[in-house]
Parts: C-alpha cells; sequence; structure tokens
C-alpha cells in the first residue's frame, strides 16, 4: 500500500511459522544424540546439514538422512568432509519411483529410523511440547529435553551391560 506522499513503504519480509524443529545428529550404535540444532517451522531442512550438525568423531561416515536433506550443495559438503552419504532419493517429478530407488531407500530407512525413535522417545516420555516465544527459549528447551533422552539412554544401556 502506498504512503500518502505516494512512496513504497520499506517493508520486512515476514516469515510466518508455528513452532519450532529439532534436527539431531545420532550416535548409530548407542543412539547418543551428538549434535542437534533448534530452528523455527518454516527453516528448510536441508541447508541445516551445512550448519555443524554432522560429527567427525561419530562411530560411522555415513550420513542416513530422509530426503528433505539430498541436494548438490549438500551432497557436495559431505563428499568434502569425507562422509559417506547415505541420503533417501527423491521421486522424480510426475513418473513412477524406479524400483531400485524404492529398494534402496527401504533398506536406507532401517537405519534411519532409529532418529525417529529418539523423537518419539522425546515425545512421549517428557511430553516434549516447546510453547515458548523466542528462539532462544526454545532452543533451550530443546536442549534440556536433549539431555535428559541422553541420560535415560545412558542409564538403559548401563542397566542393560549389568544385567548381561
Amino acid at each position: 500500500k502506498r504512503q500518502d506522499d505516494g512512496t513504497m513503504p520499506s517493508s520486512d519480509l515476514a516469515i510466518p511459522f508455528f513452532g519450532y524443529k529439532s534436527h539431531v545428529s545420532i550416535d548409530r550404535k548407542y543412539r547418543f544424540i551428538r549434535k542437534w540444532k533448534t530452528t523455527h517451522a518454516a527453516a528448510s531442512d536441508g541447508a541445516r546439514l551445512r550448519e555443524g550438525l554432522l560429527d567427525k568423531t561419530n562411530t560411522a561416515s555415513s550420513v542416513w538422512a530422509d530426503t528433505a536433506y539430498r541436494s548438490k550443495a549438500n551432497e557436495d559438503f559431505m563428499e568434502k568432509q569425507g562422509f559417506v552419504s547415505k541420503v533417501h532419493r527423491k521421486k522424480p517429478h510426475l513418473k513412477p519411483m524406479p524400483r531400485h530407488i524404492q529398494k534402496s531407500n527401504a533398506g536406507k530407512s532401517i537405519i534411519r529410523s532409529r532418529v525417529e525413535h529418539v523423537f518419539a522417545d522425546q515425545k512421549s516420555q517428557t511430553g516434549l511440547f516447546v510453547r515458548t516465544v523466542g528462539i532462544s527459549r526454545a532452543t533451550m528447551r530443546i536442549g534440556l529435553v536433549n539431555i535428559v533422552y541422553n541420560m535415560r539412554r545412558f542409564l538403559f544401556l548401563e542397566r542393560l551391560n549389568a544385567s548381561a
């Protein structure tokens, strides 16, 4: 809308978002959360991969992720950093998914689902529901839930080890 003097006002681009996302990197063997990042819900998932989410000291160099993390920039980044991409492949636009890609994605889902178990545990056990104003408060709340998850996972592994 034009101002009274006929000029167009400078406007800030507002991105509406409702909630926050937790991006985690877990250890494949023990399922501990090693790195995490909190973003607003409108943020693109794929860009988080290059923002310190990957851990070179993890027990494996493979990166298992869903199709949101597949991009040329992420594939180049992983190759340059010495990671092996096991990211799901996207379905071709307006075409059926080729059978060999379906099988490949199904095999990758078995490993990738482990991170979904982390989110399910956080949701069910801690009742994670972030209702805060501001990304810093949401980051603190999600960070505390991640710490609680790691502590509970450690106690579970200790009990498992003691009984064996």
